[in-house]
């Protein structure tokens, strides 16, 4: 049987759609709210919430596994002591999309936030 890819490919090979992914979560992690593409930001979800569960816990092991995703001292930094107690009783759910205008008539990319809740 046939199954459909679950991931987004964005049109890049593996090792940029990665490092892609941890610029869109470290963006996200420092600033708390980043403007990017609806499609990215879909992407990003899952990425992101996988990280704060794990900052959520806040042992060596998360810290470790948080830094091999992230890759940003700083980021991982903020992401335990700041934003994981945060987000201590919440059970998910941590970020939220919200869909913006489109650009010009040139780009008819949908744009949207990407935010902690």
């Amino acid at each position: 049987m046939a199954f459909t890819k679950k991931a987004h490919t964005f049109a890049r090979p593996r090792n940029q759609r990665r490092a892609l992914m941890r610029s869109l979560a470290r963006s996200l992690v420092l600033e708390e709210r980043i403007s990017t593409t609806e499609a990215k930001a879909k992407a990003l979800r899952p990425f992101v919430e996988r990280l704060v569960t794990y900052a959520k816990t806040n042992t060596l092991a998360s810290r470790r596994l948080a830094k091999t995703h992230l890759g940003d001292v700083t980021a991982v930094k903020k992401l335990f002591e700041s934003i994981g107690p945060r987000y201590e009783k919440r059970a998910g759910g941590y970020t939220r999309i919200v869909k913006r205008t489109l650009r010009g008539s040139n780009d008819a990319r949908k744009l949207a936030y990407i935010a902690f809740v």
